[in-house]
């Protein structure tokens, strides 16, 4: 229980910074301006996927030694919530958004939960063999 909350927290931290660096690529939410709150909210749930995307490399044998997989997965499941918030107009991109050719959704949101996933997985892993279960 320690390590989800580990995982959840690094997770979190990883986000905010994340989306308030890549917050000047986006021309709105909602039609409105992007606040601190929203993107603290935004990281709230980026957080909440990043565990659950983790639980079954926590759990399951056959994934301990496929953490690269979090990438992978954090990359897909991205991709869709992008193509879902922009096809609801919840937020819209500025010119300055580096647009991925075919799938037509922007870089950086769509390597965060992925990145941010695999480094919240380690910083999990680190800090509980090192200060938990030693």
């Amino acid at each position: 229980m320690k390590r989800l909350l580990i995982i959840f927290l690094s997770a979190f931290v990883l986000n905010i910074v994340w989306e308030n660096l890549h917050s000047f690529l986006y021309s709105n939410y909602m039609g409105g301006e992007i606040t601190e709150f929203i993107l603290i909210r935004a990281s709230l749930f980026d957080a909440f996927l990043i565990t659950m995307i983790l639980l079954p490399f926590l759990y399951l044998n056959a994934l301990k030694n496929k953490s690269w997989l979090i990438i992978v997965i954090g990359i897909i499941i991205a991709v869709l919530n992008e193509w879902y918030g922009l096809n609801t107009n919840r937020w819209a991109y500025n010119s300055l958004m580096p647009i991925l050719p075919i799938i037509k959704v922007g870089l950086t949101p769509t390597l965060q939960l992925g990145v941010s996933g695999y480094l919240s997985y380690k910083v999990g892993e680190y800090i509980s063999t090192r200060y938990f279960f030693s």
